[in-house]
């Protein structure tokens, strides 16, 4: 099945970070977080480490900046889909993953170092950052609830089902390919229906 790729939501070009960013993530997916030295992406940012530190005061708020600007469009995207899907929970659930998956497939660095650098987060910044997390998930839980509310949905366990399926999108993150087996759109037409399976979808007749 191949769904159509218009809309904000669906389109992803080429990714635009300011060239400090742009140098963390790329260092930070090499080497992690603790791994990487501030002189490491001063360079490839092409400053000086003093130039460096004029735009970014700290090697954390590096990090803390690239993750803002990750959530910050995840979250447009997911509620510009549910937006465009109107009232029907079998069409926003279907809008939420797709916009999930595409996610996690086209800005895959910047989601792998979201999950795996959660840990390396100063505590100010945590909370914040788990924050916009939570209100992702909310956005994928309330869906689920409004489908088992109106008997789409017949999962016995509505948060945890919600919670499976998100994973189950951020997880595509660290194994997709652009030039992978399957098509982008293949991949997310079988996932829909996983992710269908795991709430538990029943069509209406």
């Amino acid at each position: 099945m191949t769904r159509p790729t218009t809309g904000s939501w669906r389109d992803y070009g080429a990714v635009h970070l300011p060239a400090p960013l742009r140098a963390a993530l790329e260092a930070f997916m090499e080497h992690g977080y603790h791994g990487t030295s501030v002189r490491d992406i001063a360079s490839r940012a092409g400053l000086s480490v003093p130039g460096l530190y004029h735009h970014y005061p700290s090697k954390q708020s590096l990090l803390q900046g690239l993750l803002e600007l990750t959530m910050t469009d995840l979250l447009r995207r997911s509620a510009q889909a549910i937006e465009e899907a109107g009232d029907d929970p079998v069409t926003q659930f279907d809008a939420v993953v797709e916009s999930l998956l595409r996610f996690h497939m086209f800005r895959r660095e910047q989601a792998f170092v979201g999950s795996t650098e959660l840990r390396s987060l100063d505590d100010d910044y945590r909370p914040t950052y788990i924050g916009h997390r939570t209100r992702q998930q909310r956005m994928v839980d309330e869906i689920v609830l409004s489908g088992v509310r109106s008997g789409v949905f017949v999962t016995v366990d509505p948060k945890g089902a919600a919670r499976a399926v998100a994973s189950m999108c951020v997880g595509v993150s660290t194994w997709y390919r652009v030039d992978g087996e399957l098509g982008a759109d293949e991949l997310i037409a079988r996932n829909l229906d996983y992710a269908r399976a795991i709430v538990g979808y029943r069509p209406s007749r």
